[in-house]
């Protein structure tokens, strides 16, 4: 049987990076790993966004490549995965010609134990502001994620993409922190309670939540799989009616 040809041509880089996001103390966070203070790194000792190169023995596409890449750094698998975009060129590794396949994650924060791996000396949650980071990024990693928060944050305008991010059970008041959170300003209550509401896409669960105020309803999502779409986008609250 006659064998298949090896390409003539030079394989580029290929790699899947996954911009992984959740909520702690109130702010929007971004997992990075901080690569191997080594010699043969391109970018020694820098932080980065979670990835790796393709494992064609592991891998049978690139999100499968991503889900191993966020269940490796986290243990869990993200309830919400989205391919973000492609990025190569001659100059993003100095290693050679690289391409690197992005996808985003939303996970709440409680089950997660982070794990940095064999090929890092550290991973840790950011705090997000604005667009950045208070770390410089290695590779194109900062302009990644700049792009993965436009995304993020124009999604939520429209649709129930922040419920990702908590709980599997949840009141309305938590809800509503969170999309707050992630665009960075404060939504009028009863109108975002009415497009929840109206949307059907959450469901009462039998018990209440307890606490020192009077005990609050606790909620949880109608279809986990499919994402909800509003007909209109969440205006700040000095421009509600």
């Amino acid at each position: 049987m006659k064998q298949p040809m090896e390409p003539s041509f030079p394989r580029p880089l290929a790699t899947v990076d996954v911009v992984i996001f959740t909520v702690l103390d109130e702010r929007l966070h971004v997992l990075l790993v901080q690569r191997l203070d080594d010699a043969d790194d391109p970018f020694p000792g820098m932080w980065a966004l979670p990835g790796g190169f393709v494992d064609i023995d592991k891998d049978r596409d690139l999100e499968a490549c991503a889900k191993r890449k966020l269940r490796e750094k986290t243990g869990v698998t993200s309830p919400y995965l989205e391919q973000l975009g492609s990025w190569g060129s001659t100059k993003r590794d100095p290693r050679g010609w690289a391409a690197t396949h992005v996808y985003f994650a939303l996970i709440p924060a409680d089950p997660v134990v982070l794990e940095k791996g064999a090929n890092a000396q550290d991973v840790r949650w950011f705090p997000v502001t604005g667009k950045n980071v208070v770390k410089k990024l290695a590779f194109d990693h900062a302009m990644i994620l700049d792009t993965a928060l436009e995304r993020l944050r124009n999604k939520v305008e429209y649709t129930s993409l922040p419920v990702y991010l908590l709980p599997d059970e949840f009141t309305l008041s938590d809800l509503q922190r969170v999309y707050e959170i992630v665009l960075e300003r404060p939504i009028e209550k009863s109108a975002f309670r009415t497009r929840v509401l109206s949307s059907d896409m959450v469901e009462a669960v039998s018990k209440m939540r307890e606490g020192a105020n009077r005990p609050a309803q606790l909620y949880r999502l109608k279809n986990p799989g499919s994402l909800v779409y509003f007909p209109r986008t969440f205006k700040p609250r000095r421009e509600m009616d």
